[in-house]
């Protein structure tokens, strides 16, 4: 547990595992306590109570051993000021312990897998936000310690990049790093990550493969309609059965439904379209976007971590 001298519970009995070989999603709002327990993990802040290990060590005793076993990419932009990433990440790769010619080869493995080349040898001021958040993670992947933590590592890279990223921390993992990352992007990580771990309120609201989250959703599918006008969106009939209660804003509707009720549904909607009552609408499955949203809004499911013990981050 992490609390702070005005009271505030960032982390309240938060226990999670994550394992050689492993990429773990950490999602939650903000303020939900991700990036706390990221840095009391790295040895940057002190839990309050609770205990933490890193592959057998404790941060708090043993925080230069634990700094030597962990890879951390900050939420904040790395500081590239007269800087150009092919230095930036060498530079810590020699830091991490690698020779000078294997920090220079894989270096330039890095920055060929993220498609950097371009911008390897501009200095910082010059890159835009997403190569300098590309080569942050270069920083943290070129030489990685056992355990390796990347906050919000997308955050203004492009589509294409973004994709050679999330190859990238799939090959950390390969490599057999423990890898757990927090992110806002819920689809991404429903593709990409082996399991996931919802933070609301510092406390862990569920945790499961995407699978298992998904079975909690309210209906197997949703139905989506956007009015033609602010508040123009009509009440839903009798005849369709909702799974939940649906989400509303001026002028757009989420509605859970099962299967059976989707093609009355789909005709409702069609009648409105027909009658310009609304723009379009859309009838998709659920996802764990559904499933997030539920647990964020509600902070229903608290499970885990009620003892306030806190499980081994391993390697």
């Amino acid at each position: 547990m992490k609390c702070y001298r005005d009271g505030t519970r960032a982390n309240d009995g938060v226990s999670l595992h994550v394992g050689a070989g492993e990429v773990v999603g950490l999602l939650g709002h903000n303020g939900a306590g991700k990036t706390t327990l990221i840095n009391q993990v790295a040895g940057l802040v002190l839990p309050t109570s609770g205990s933490i290990r890193v592959d057998g060590c404790d941060p708090v005793a043993e925080p230069a051993r634990v700094r030597r076993m962990v890879s951390v990419m900050p939420q904040a932009h790395a500081p590239l000021a007269g800087v150009t990433p092919r230095q930036a990440v060498r530079t810590m790769a020699r830091i991490r312990g690698l020779d000078k010619r294997t920090a220079a080869a894989r270096t330039g493995e890095v920055l060929d897998a993220l498609d950097l080349g371009e911008w390897a040898d501009t200095v910082g001021e010059r890159l835009s936000g997403g190569v300098r958040r590309l080569t942050a993670f270069g920083m943290a992947a070129a030489g990685p310690g056992r355990v390796v933590m990347l906050d919000e590592p997308t955050n203004d890279v492009d589509p294409v990049r973004r994709r050679l990223l999330w190859e990238q921390i799939r090959q950390l993992a390969d490599r057999g790093c423990a890898v757990l990352l927090v992110t806002h992007n819920v689809i991404e990580a429903e593709r990409s990550v082996d399991r996931i771990v919802v933070l609301g309120s510092g406390r862990v609201l569920a945790e499961g493969t995407v699978a298992q989250l998904r079975s909690r959703a309210v209906g197997e599918l949703r139905l989506e309609l956007t009015a033609a006008s602010p508040g123009g969106l009509p009440d839903l009939p009798d005849h369709i059965p909702a799974a939940g209660p649906p989400l509303r804003s001026s002028r757009r509707l989420a509605l859970p439904l099962d299967s059976a009720a989707a093609a009355p549904a789909l005709a409702w909607a069609q009648r409105l379209r027909d009658a310009g009552e609304i723009d379009e609408f859309a009838l998709v499955p659920v996802g764990l976007e559904d499933v997030y949203l539920h647990l964020s809004g509600t902070e229903a499911g608290v499970g885990t971590g009620r003892g306030g013990r806190r499980e081994p981050l391993a390697a």
